[in-house]
């Protein structure tokens, strides 16, 4: 696709994720061919309804369960964007995002774990416990490393680089909702 765009200082956004190393060098070595590179990096949680990824999982957990973990003391933060401010992101990065840019799409700059145990245990009904971080992959999974990762991060240079404002509710707020408990 790069070499589509060469010569035209279009944009080409890409959406990092933990091991795209390899794919951020090759879109961003398109900028020497004069094609407007940047990246996009997520929070581990994009949230609202339809959502699909991580805390649908941690719902489906508790509830086979029938509690709502966190890992230690629950202190670890995840941060958060709802789907909606993502996709304005990602516009104003297609519009104005300078070549080379690389761009935090977060909000929830980092909630704590057990805030988010707690308010899917109170939606179930269940228990919400601390569990060690030994048993985090018996009882998470493949989501066991990283439900135990502090991973707070800022958009603020985002921000103030694009204009970007998210509006949408944050995680907690949503999950308030009650739209990811319902089947």
């Amino acid at each position: 696709m790069g070499e589509a765009l060469a010569g035209s200082n279009k944009p080409l956004i890409i959406t990092a994720h933990a091991n795209g190393k390899a794919s951020e060098d090759a879109a961003l070595s398109f900028i020497e061919k004069s094609v407007r590179a940047s990246i996009v990096s997520l929070a581990p949680s994009v949230h609202g309804a339809g959502d699909k990824g991580f805390v649908p999982q941690l719902i489906r957990i508790a509830q086979e369960r029938g509690s709502s973990a966190y890992i230690g003391d629950g202190t670890n933060r995840w941060p958060a964007i709802h789907r909606l401010d993502a996709a304005v992101l990602f516009r104003l990065a297609v519009e104005s995002a300078p070549a080379g840019s690389r761009l935090d799409g977060v909000d929830d700059e980092g909630i704590p774990f057990r805030d988010i145990a707690g308010v899917i245990g109170r939606h179930l009904g269940v228990p919400v416990v601390s569990i060690p971080r030994e048993e985090a992959q018996a009882i998470f999974g493949f989501l066991g490393m990283v439900a135990s990762l502090d991973l707070a991060r800022s958009s603020e240079e985002t921000k103030g680089l694009l204009g970007w404002k998210p509006v949408q509710q944050g995680l907690l707020a949503d999950l308030e909702q009650g739209h990811y408990f319902t089947t």
